[in-house]
């Protein structure tokens, strides 16, 4: 996959690390102050095992660039943003990505090194971005989503399971209890203007001004002073991110009842529907994951 690098100074991280290859996005390096990262993972941009070990080496490099102001995080794809994660089939590619320099486990890792970066990374949300897209989003310090074409959600509890990468820690504080317990407890998907009224999201700009909205800002950004950046936003991050101590005990849960035979069923089904495939069931997986669920249920 491209990238297009012009060339951080000797003080940030080495041209050469930026310019590798990627496989699940692009990396377009527009000046010393300001990056921008494009998810192209064809179909629909699900996050894999290769995924999470990428962006680890992403937010590497973005720590150890004292150049870097402003980081844009936007898709290739108009119609899904950051899908949800996808283990593949293949459970042990994820057990096998083990645990981050933080002591958590590696999606948790990337999103909470991502968070307290001395940078300001941007969301720019066009499409769909549930479970760990979400958490993904909630990880970034500023979200503009289009106001037409957006959609965000936790779908866990509607499998049966807890999600695993702190979206309970990070609604709470950003929309309150109440709606906290909406958005993970229905699992339903929400649009931007409704993402915007509950603080989801930062605002939900009409599509066609998204673009110009967001690179304004980063611009803006990337002409500031570094270190005012990064201190303003570490006195920020003391009061609003959550402890290594609340990711945790998540993942557990997560892992236990992913594990039990009703949640592997229902996965199944999931999969025979079409999961982690641009299909009616993910342009439409709010409504849809009922489907899934045994004739039990109500």
């Amino acid at each position: 996959m491209s990238t297009t690098v012009n060339g951080p100074s000797n003080n940030g991280a080495r041209p050469q690390s930026w310019s590798q290859s990627w496989t699940h996005f692009s990396v377009d390096r527009r000046s010393l102050g300001y990056c921008r990262i494009t998810f192209d993972h064809p179909p629909i941009n699900t996050i894999t095992a290769t995924t999470v070990a990428e962006l680890a080496e992403l937010v590497g490099l973005i720590e150890q660039d004292s150049d870097l102001n402003v980081v844009v995080f936007d898709s290739a794809n108009p119609d899904f943003y950051l899908a949800h994660y996808d283990i593949e089939n293949d459970p042990g590619a994820t057990a096998a990505l083990g645990i981050g320099p933080t002591g958590l486990s590696a999606w948790n890792d990337v999103l909470i090194r991502l968070a307290r970066a001395p940078i300001v990374s941007i969301a720019a949300i066009r499409g769909r971005a549930r479970g760990a897209g979400s958490e993904f989003v909630l990880a970034c310090d500023l979200r503009f989503a289009s106001h037409e074409h957006t959609l965000l959600g936790q779908w866990e509890v509607g499998i049966g399971i807890v999600p695993a990468g702190g979206p309970m820690a990070r609604l709470s504080r950003l929309v309150g209890r109440g709606r906290a317990l909406e958005i993970l407890l229905v699992a339903d998907d929400l649009d931007g203007p409704r993402a915007e009224r509950y603080g989801y999201v930062n605002r939900a700009v009409a599509d066609d001004r998204l673009d110009g909205e967001v690179e304004a800002i980063a611009v803006r950004l990337a002409r500031f002073d570094h270190e005012a950046i990064a201190r303003t936003k570490s006195y920020v991050d003391l009061t609003t991110l959550p402890s290594n101590s609340e990711l945790t005990p998540p993942v557990n849960d997560f892992r236990e009842l992913f594990g039990r035979p009703a949640q592997q069923a229902q996965w199944t089904r999931l999969q025979q529907l079409g999961l982690n495939t641009d299909s009616d069931l993910e342009r439409s997986l709010g409504q849809r994951l009922v489907d899934s669920l045994p004739d039990q249920y109500p």
